[in-house]
């Protein structure tokens, strides 16, 4: 039994949810997100809740519950609050500036790095060193993160590179003599 899945979704004031053509569609003060339905899953929208039930007893279906019932979870967080990742640059003269829909990266190759931002995504440069990536999808403000991180990821021994925010960067020892 799902533990996360039994319990329903809080649907906040300022939010509606409806199910139409195999989409849950979330609709608040942020945007509009939707979500295919799942068939090993039965959704049912009521009152100030989302309720997530497996269909069957099936192992699928079970593996899927939780699951779903977080991804519901992410649609109403999404359209309220929004999601937001902050990535760290660390290196001498490795630098970020946000330009419009582009971000400039200066990452210590020969030229710099024009990343273009999707639609969507709003990314802010608060100081040279530090992005701010956010959104209502949280799984594009992940991807657009990983995608910005892999540019030049933290290396091991002097931890140059672009890093999330609180993320541990396991250290090595130099060479010894």
């Amino acid at each position: 039994m799902s533990r996360i899945g039994k319990k329903a979704v809080a649907i906040p004031g300022g939010v509606t949810a409806a199910i139409d053509g195999g989409q849950l569609s979330v609709k608040g003060p942020k945007g509009t997100l939707a979500m295919p339905l799942s068939d090993l899953i039965n959704y049912e929208v009521g009152e100030g809740s989302i309720s997530v039930q497996p269909a069957n007893s099936t192992r699928e279906a079970r593996a899927f519950w939780g699951m779903q019932r977080t991804l519901v979870q992410n649609l109403i967080t999404g359209v309220t609050e929004g999601f937001t990742k902050v990535l760290e640059i660390t290196g001498v003269g490795y630098r970020a500036n946000s330009q419009g829909k582009t971000l400039k990266l200066q990452l210590g190759y020969s030229h710099d790095v024009d990343f273009a931002v999707p639609e969507g995504i709003e990314i802010k440069t608060p100081d040279n060193t530090t992005i701010e990536i956010s959104g209502i999808d949280k799984q594009k403000v992940g991807q657009v993160a990983a995608e910005i991180r892999r540019w030049r990821k933290p290396e091991p021994y002097k931890g140059k590179g672009i890093k999330y925010r609180g993320e541990y960067i396991f250290r090595k020892e130099g060479k010894k003599k």
